[in-house]
């Protein structure tokens, strides 16, 4: 059970919540954490800018700028954790591969997906075979080009952390890190749109949040539809019916109604006198 109170206290500070600061020093019910959780957590920085000129080494070993993942038209979901971590990485990656398979969005197609390591120890080889296993569990062959895995050294992996307000600690004594489970949703030109906590997630606030973060660039009618009508709770971490929006779109479609009716009633007041 000790193995898991790290685990299930990481897991907790992330849980949405309605203050916007996730970083503090005591859980969700007001008691106080463990010191080696301290400092732990997510602080939400929405609409603030990645530093896209950080540098970071690729999955084949070759230097590259986060830049290179910002097209200025595709969404971007930031994974951050560390490949050798023992169980917390690997739910939050699976949940994710897990969501991406339920949508009809594909990584490397409508957005990308970048995951980064906070381990500035861990070399591309690991990150590379990460991706290999990550890819065959995904199953779509354009996610090669669009779903990226990069590691780097301490002052980069920690001006990105700080930039999305990324929390996490190295317990010695455990010899692993302390971190949030939480993926970035950020804006085709590198701005923080939404935080998804947890290590499962909706496909369709998945979707929306891509959506949104494209502002309607990326997704059918339909998706831009449903992006009208829901807006992100962030109690619940999904999107809920926009009673307003719903309003409208329910006041146009009986004025489409009712129109449609008096079109088709005079229709046959006219037949109906050509006739007689």
């Amino acid at each position: 059970m000790q193995r898991w109170l790290p685990i299930l206290a990481a897991c907790a500070l992330a849980m949405p919540a309605s203050a916007q600061d996730h970083l503090r020093n005591t859980d969700p019910r007001g008691e106080p954490l463990p010191d080696e959780l301290a400092g732990v957590g997510v602080t939400e920085k929405l609409a603030g800018q990645v530093p896209l000129d950080l540098r970071f080494r690729d999955e084949d070993g070759q230097a590259v700028a986060l830049a290179a993942y910002f097209d200025g038209a595709r969404p971007v979901i930031l994974n951050l954790g560390y490949l050798g971590c023992p169980m917390l990485c690997g739910l939050v990656a699976n949940g994710l591969v897990d969501a991406l398979r339920a949508i009809d969005h594909t990584v490397g197609e409508e957005f990308t997906v970048v995951s980064v390591s906070i381990d500035p120890t861990e070399t591309p080889v690991l990150a590379k075979a990460k991706k290999q296993g990550y890819l065959r569990e995904y199953g779509r062959p354009a996610a090669a080009q669009g779903w990226h895995w990069l590691t780097g050294d301490e002052d980069q992996i920690r001006a990105l952390t700080d930039a999305v307000g990324f929390g996490y600690r190295w317990n010695e004594r455990r010899q692993e890190y302390a971190h949030a489970a939480v993926l970035v949703v950020l804006s085709p030109d590198g701005r923080v749109m939404r935080y998804l906590y947890g290590i499962q997630f909706d496909p369709r606030t998945l979707k929306l949040s891509l959506v949104e973060a494209a502002d309607g660039r990326t997704g059918n009618s339909l998706d831009r539809f449903l992006l009208f009508c829901f807006h992100y709770d962030a109690e619940t971490g999904r999107y809920g019916p926009a009673a307003r929006n719903l309003m409208k779109v329910g006041g146009a479609v009986t004025v489409l109604v009712v129109g449609a009716s008096i079109l088709a009633f005079r229709r046959r007041e006219l037949r109906a006198a050509r006739s007689g």
